[in-house]
């Protein structure tokens, strides 16, 4: 009795190895059924590094997104084209500098903030400043600094021709 018993449950194991290693597992065997987005490698091993590189490329498109977006809130609210131009006079930049483009964050030289550089508000409709801020201009652009240290809160480009 125990070895017609051994006999079953060993010819049991055996069937269901055989009817398992029949299965496909959804992977196609032969050549013709495989479709265009399945790669598989000389061995008939599905390859799945093409489907990592696609999700590293999805998260890399959704960082330069939010990364755009960042930048074009920050130029719309604080760096921006002047909607108006004015003939402002002619322009002399202090003595050691020169024209180069200023961005928020940045330090204005002491050099600028004298008389001579500040740009009165109400004459060019400008928006008053808030409390400890002031105007000046910086070639064709006018910026926002804070009087205390220079710091640039705000840029208009173009504002004079």
């Amino acid at each position: 009795m125990k070895k017609l018993l051994t006999a079953a449950i060993a010819l049991s194991v055996l069937a269901s190895a055989g009817a398992a290693s029949a299965q496909s597992y959804g992977y196609p065997r032969d050549r013709d059924d495989r479709s265009a987005e399945q790669r598989y490698d000389r061995y008939d091993r599905y390859d799945q590094r093409d489907a990592r590189d696609d999700r590293r490329d999805d998260r890399r498109d959704v960082r330069e997104d939010r990364r755009d977006s960042r930048y074009d809130r920050r130029d719309d609210r604080y760096e921006r084209r002047a909607e108006r131009r004015y003939d402002g006079g002619r322009y002399y930049h202090p003595r050691g500098y020169q024209v180069r483009d200023w961005r928020r964050g940045e330090r204005l030289p002491a050099a600028y903030r004298g008389r001579a550089y500040a740009v009165d508000y109400r004459t060019y409709r400008l928006a008053a400043p808030p409390r400890g801020y002031e105007y000046r201009r910086v070639g064709n652009d006018v910026v926002l600094t804070a009087i205390a240290t220079g710091i640039i809160t705000s840029v208009l480009f173009g504002m004079f021709y």
